[in-house]
């Protein structure tokens, strides 16, 4: 299938039915659908090949998403561009990923019109929300489709085609371009449909909380794709997601780590919000506290749903689906458990790795490597480095995991993570969840530092719930008991808020620069 396909799915289901609803406007499939078919036929009128690169730099907004859709039906190439990065880290992702196209809001236009003369290859100025004159050559949405047809265009489709040119993290480097095409991202929507199912007159609710140009965007795909109703969060409040819920009976969203969080601080909040129509609240992204799980299963119920992907794997090489968070008997299952995230899905194959190639018995850690349709094409033009990552077919993650028994996958760390002090391997992941499970500790950091004796020594630092207090002492005491001396931390440092990318992954890479500026080592 092409992308555009699992939307028009559910518009032909549900024609009259809200594909979208923003601040209680409804978008019925129709609406959604004419406009996408609008957006393509403008594209292609203006001679735009297959695989055009266009990005829309937006907030999420269903009218902006509708124009990644245009892109899709004219079987172009999605830039997703974050609303929160700064203006010099966009400029950078549209300059090397070749960017033809650009839609975007008003909002955004001063730093666009700044970085125009910077940005030559771009053909086309878009403004999906009205004018903006500061913006040379620009047009609004509304005048450059007004003249186009509503019907669907005919395109030819390669399964093999890319359909989106996604940056990695940058947390260790500059980013680079995943290449995902129809084939990978249509892997992706299969592996979500068959692991978060729904009856036969059930239509799901997505509420697309977090931002759309990362996870919450490819998840309201299988939605649509389904004849259901994607509630779009224009903004990241918590009082209006919370009241969101009951309001649209959603059944489905996904937060990061972080963001639960601060949620399950809310005092009361098991009484305060009627949660009975969720079925499954996604978190990843980041390793979760086991701790924290646990008390979101109290809050929420038995939905919490975990996921591991990459971009370079979008989404979905592993679930730990709701049921999977308790044992035999019903009860919470053990932290061993709750700490996996899951079986491998369906379609990969998933093993894990020696540094010498070898495929590693159960139990034993080495490099997690997926095989399969999940997979990108590449790196955008960047064959050496596609070369580095995919091996003999085998996508190397760069995380430190194990299979268990049982076949549930387990990551211990970023390859690049590990610390090695005294050379003993110190995986960061098992001493935070460690720190996590104090209940002064809002979130944390492991990271090694330089030291003279050992090499590397293990540093945490910590973020505290508001109004609460540890000292260091009794941390690095409390890892001390659970995990010996060699993993425990040699020192503490206290923030008020630890770095973090728009997804909501800490920046270990900025923590680390403060002090390892003057090593030699790369970090």
């Amino acid at each position: 299938m092409a992308i555009i396909d699992f939307f028009d799915r559910g518009w032909r289901g549900n024609p009259e039915g809200s594909a979208y609803i923003q601040d209680d406007r409804h978008y019925s499939f129709n609406e959604v659908g004419e406009l996408s078919c609008r957006i393509a036929n403008a594209l292609l009128a203006e001679g735009f090949p297959k695989e055009t690169k266009g990005a829309v730099w937006a907030g999420n907004d269903v009218t902006a998403w509708v124009c990644t859709l245009g892109l899709w039906r004219a079987n172009m190439c999605w830039i997703p561009v974050g609303a929160r990065n700064s203006a010099e880290e966009n400029h950078y992702v549209l300059d090397a990923f070749d960017c033809e196209v650009l839609f975007f809001q008003q909002a955004f236009a001063d730093s666009i019109a700044v970085l125009q003369p910077q940005l030559p290859k771009v053909q086309r100025w878009i403004c999906v929300d009205g004018e903006a004159s500061q913006v040379v050559g620009s047009v609004s949405l509304n005048a450059w489709v007004e003249t186009q047809p509503a019907s669907k265009p005919v395109v030819s489709v390669d399964l093999d085609d890319v359909i989106m040119l996604s940056a990695t993290g940058g947390t260790t480097g500059a980013p680079k371009g995943v290449m995902n095409t129809h084939r990978s991202v249509q892997t992706f929507c299969a592996h979500f449909m068959m692991r978060c199912s729904y009856a036969g007159n059930e239509r799901p609710v997505n509420l697309a909380a977090a931002p759309m140009t990362h996870t919450a965007g490819l998840l309201s795909v299988p939605c649509t794709a389904q004849g259901g109703t994607v509630v779009v969060m224009t903004k990241p409040d918590p009082v209006l997601l919370l009241g969101a819920i009951p309001q649209f009976k959603v059944t489905e969203f996904f937060l990061p780590p972080t963001v639960i969080y601060r949620l399950l601080d809310i005092s009361g909040l098991k009484d305060k919000v009627n949660f009975s129509s969720l079925k499954y609240f996604m978190y990843g992204a980041a390793p979760m506290s086991v701790e924290k799980l646990k008390q979101a299963i109290e809050t929420f119920g038995p939905v919490m749903m975990g996921g591991y992907g990459q971009t370079e794997a979008p989404a979905s090489i592993a679930f730990l689906r709701p049921d999977e968070h308790f044992d035999t008997e019903g009860n919470i299952a053990s932290d061993e458990h709750l700490s996996s995230v899951g079986r491998p899905n369906a379609l990969i194959r998933c093993e894990i790795m020696s540094d010498e190639g070898e495929i590693l018995p159960v139990g034993e850690s080495g490099e997690i490597c997926v095989r399969g349709d999940l997979l990108m094409k590449g790196y955008y033009k960047a064959p050496d480095k596609t070369a580095e990552t995919i091996v003999d077919g085998w996508l190397h993650t760069g995380d430190i995991g194990h299979l268990d028994a049982n076949g549930y996958l387990h990551i211990t760390d970023r390859k690049k993570d590990m610390i090695i002090s005294g050379g003993f391997n110190v995986y960061p992941s098992e001493v935070e969840q460690v720190i996590w499970s104090h209940p002064a500790v809002q979130d944390c950091a492991v990271i090694g530092v330089p030291d003279e004796q050992w090499g590397e020594a293990v540093k945490a630092v910590v973020e505290l719930n508001a109004g609460q207090e540890v000292d260091t002492q009794e941390l690095i005491a409390l890892c001390k008991a659970r995990l010996g001396s060699v993993k425990a931390p040699k020192s503490v440092e206290f923030v008020e808020a630890l770095p973090r990318s728009p997804a909501g992954k800490v920046l270990k890479k900025d923590l680390r620069a403060r002090y390892w500026s003057a090593s030699a080592r790369k970090i």
